[in-house]
C-alpha cells in the first residue's frame, strides 16, 4: 500500500458524494474543475472547483436563468445530459444536451448547445444550438487552434446496442459559431458496445479518444483508443477498457465507467474522472445516484494505464489516490460528513438545493416576503413536470437525519406542504401538513410509487396556527419520518420506508438519485404558502465510502 507523506493527501472515492453523473474535467488558471449532469434538476449543470482534488466547492450553475434553460414538460431524466467543459483561448467553454425525450418511441430529441466565460462564474453567453444528431457531445481544442466538435450519433432506424452507431465529428467555426465542414464517423467502439460520452485529447502527436461503454449502470466501462490522424481509424488500447467495474462484484464502487481526464496543475500528472455508484449493503440499488470518482493515470508505450494505490496498474476504480499537498493546502476532511444548519437570510443556500425544471423564482420561493424565512408558493402537484413549488438536495450518504420547521394554515385537502424524500415524479415520500373537511390540519405520510401508485397514510391532527417540525432519518434501506409540536419531543410515524427505491435501480431506467427537501402545493390556485424557518442536514457517518 503506498505510503500517505506529509508532502501528499489522500483522496478517498468518490471525491464528489450523491448525485454527481457523467463528470468533465478541465485544469485552467492552477486550478481544477468539474461539471456534472443535473437531468431535470434546476439549475443546469453542476460545477464545482478545487485547487488540490480533495477540497471541492460549489460553483454557481452557469445555466440559471430561464432565457438560458426552460426544461418545463420535460420527464424525469430527461434535461442536462453529460456536459463538456474545457478551457481554450482564454475561455471556459460548456458543451450540454438538453434532452427534451429519451425514452418514447425510438428516437430521442437531443440538441445540443455551447456557452462560454471568460470566468467560471460566468457571465455565461447565451446559449448557441449546434446540432441534434445524439448526445453527449463535447468540443477538443487542437493545438494548430482549431476546435473540433464530437458527439454520438443516434441511429433511430436500428434496435438495441446499433442505436449507438458510432462517434460523428465536425469542425467548429468559432465567428460564425457554427459547424462546418463534413461530416465524418471517426469511431464505432468496441465489442463491449453502447458507445457514448466521447472526449478527444491530444499528447505526443498521437490523438486519443475516450468513450463512454456498456451502458450506465454495473456493465459501465470507459474505452480508449489513440490515432496519429484526428480522423483515425482508432486503434483500441490493449487492455481496454481504461477503467470498468464489470465482473467485480467485491467492488464498493461500482458501475464505473463515463469520465474524462486532464494535466494535473504541473503539467507532470494526468487526473481521471469518472462516474461510478455505490449499492446499498447486498443490494444492486444506489439510492445515492452515480457519483464522482478520481483516478490517477500514467502512460505506457504511449497508452494510458489507471494506477492503483499500491502502485499495480488495473482497469478497475482504486480506492484512494494520493494528490501533491499543494503549499497552501487546508486541513485534510472527508467530503459527506458532518452537519449544515441551511437558513434563509441570503440566497447562499441555493448552491446546495435545486428546484425542478425552471428558476426558484420569486414568485414561486421567497426569502423578501417574510425576513428570515423561506417561503414556498403551492405548485402543482408532485406529479407534475411543469411548475412544482420544491427545493431540495441530494442525499451524499447512507445514513442522514433532515429536519425542517414549518408554518402553514391550509383550508382546503388540494393544499399539502412539508418534507419530501424523493426519486423522481412516480417515486416518493411525502410527510405533509394538509386539511381534511371533519378533522380540520392534519399530518399525513403519503407514499407515491410507479403505476400511479399512492399510499395514503393515516390523518394525525395538529393545531391550527401553530408550527410543526418534520424530519426523516435515513440508515441504509430505511427511511423513518417523524414529527413533533415543540421542535423537541418527536413522534415516529408509519410505516417505516423503503429508502431502496429511490434509486435508479427500483423503478426501471433512471439516472438520477435521492434528494430531500421543502414543498408545497395547492391545485386550486397555485398560490397558498408554505413558510419553513431552517432546515438541516446531518450526515452521521460517510458509511460505504472507500
Amino acid at each position: 500500500m503506498a505510503e500517505i507523506t506529509s508532502e501528499t493527501m489522500r483522496v478517498f472515492n468518490p471525491i464528489l458524494p450523491g448525485f454527481h453523473a457523467d463528470p468533465s474535467i478541465c485544469m485552467a488558471d492552477g486550478e481544477y474543475y468539474i461539471a456534472n449532469s443535473t437531468f431535470e434538476w434546476y439549475p443546469g449543470v453542476e460545477l464545482s472547483r478545487s485547487k488540490d482534488l480533495v477540497h471541492w466547492t460549489a460553483v454557481p450553475s452557469p445555466l440559471s436563468e430561464k432565457r438560458l434553460l426552460d426544461m418545463n414538460g420535460e420527464k424525469f431524466s430527461c434535461g442536462i445530459w453529460a456536459p463538456c467543459l474545457s478551457y481554450s483561448d482564454g475561455l471556459f467553454w460548456l458543451i450540454y444536451t438538453n434532452v427534451r425525450n429519451w425514452d418514447f418511441g425510438t428516437c430521442k430529441d437531443t440538441p445540443n448547445f455551447l456557452t462560454t466565460a471568460p470566468s467560471i462564474e460566468g457571465p455565461w453567453s447565451d446559449p448557441v444550438f449546434l446540432n441534434a444528431s445524439g448526445f453527449d457531445a463535447s468540443m477538443f481544442h487542437d493545438d494548430d487552434g482549431r476546435h473540433w466538435y464530437i458527439n454520438m450519433e443516434w441511429d433511430y432506424r436500428e434496435q438495441g446496442p446499433r442505436q449507438f452507431s458510432g462517434i460523428v465529428m465536425r469542425e467548429y467555426d468559432p465567428k460564425t459559431k457554427s459547424l462546418v465542414g463534413e461530416r465524418k464517423k471517426i469511431f464505432t467502439g468496441t465489442d463491449i458496445g453502447l458507445v457514448e460520452g466521447p472526449h478527444l485529447y491530444k499528447r505526443n502527436g498521437w490523438y486519443y479518444i475516450a468513450a463512454a461503454e456498456g451502458g450506465t449502470s454495473y456493465e459501465h466501462a470507459i474505452s480508449v483508443g489513440r490515432s496519429r490522424n484526428i480522423e483515425g481509424p482508432y486503434e483500441v488500447h490493449p487492455c481496454n477498457p481504461l477503467i470498468s467495474s464489470y465482473n467485480h462484484p467485491e467492488l464498493r464502487l461500482q458501475k464505473a465507467g463515463h469520465g474524462s481526464w486532464c494535466r494535473s496543475v504541473d503539467g507532470s500528472r494526468t487526473y481521471l474522472v469518472y462516474l461510478c455508484g455505490r449499492p446499498l449493503p447486498h443490494s444492486k440499488d444506489c439510492v445515492l445516484g452515480r457519483e464522482t470518482g478520481l483516478a490517477e493515470i500514467v502512460w505506457r508505450d504511449d497508452w494510458p494505464y489507471v494506477v492503483q494505490p499500491d502502485g499495480t496498474l488495473q482497469n478497475v476504480p482504486p480506492a484512494f489516490v494520493d494528490v501533491p499537498r499543494p503549499a497552501d493546502a487546508s486541513p485534510q476532511s472527508f467530503p459527506g460528513q458532518g452537519h449544515v444548519h441551511y437558513t434563509f437570510n441570503d440566497k447562499s443556500f441555493l448552491l446546495d438545493f435545486k428546484t425542478l425544471r425552471t428558476p426558484a423564482g420569486e414568485e414561486r420561493c421567497s426569502i423578501t416576503e417574510r425576513p428570515g424565512w423561506l417561503r414556498i408558493k403551492g405548485g402543482q402537484s408532485p406529479w407534475s413536470f411543469y411548475e412544482q413549488g420544491i427545493l431540495a438536495r441530494r442525499q451524499e450518504s447512507f445514513v442522514f437525519t433532515a429536519e425542517t420547521k414549518m408554518e402553514f394554515e391550509p383550508d382546503y385537502f388540494q393544499q399539502y406542504a412539508g418534507l419530501v424524500y424523493r426519486y423522481d415524479e412516480e417515486t416518493q415520500y411525502l410527510l405533509q401538513v394538509t386539511y381534511h373537511e371533519q378533522k380540520g390540519k392534519v399530518l399525513q405520510l403519503n407514499t407515491l410509487m410507479p403505476g400511479n401508485y399512492l399510499e395514503r397514510g393515516l390523518e394525525i391532527p395538529l393545531k391550527k396556527g401553530a408550527p410543526v417540525w418534520l424530519r426523516v432519518s435515513v440508515n441504509y434501506g430505511t427511511a423513518v419520518f417523524s414529527w413533533s409540536e415543540d421542535g423537541e419531543c418527536f413522534h415516529q410515524m408509519r410505516p417505516v420506508c423503503d429508502a431502496s427505491r429511490l434509486s435508479d435501480e427500483y423503478g426501471g431506467m433512471g439516472f438520477t438519485g435521492a434528494f430531500v427537501g421543502m414543498f408545497c402545493v395547492d391545485t386550486e390556485f397555485y398560490k397558498k404558502p408554505a413558510d419553513f424557518a431552517y432546515f438541516d442536514y446531518t450526515q452521521e457517518d460517510n458509511a460505504g465510502r472507500n
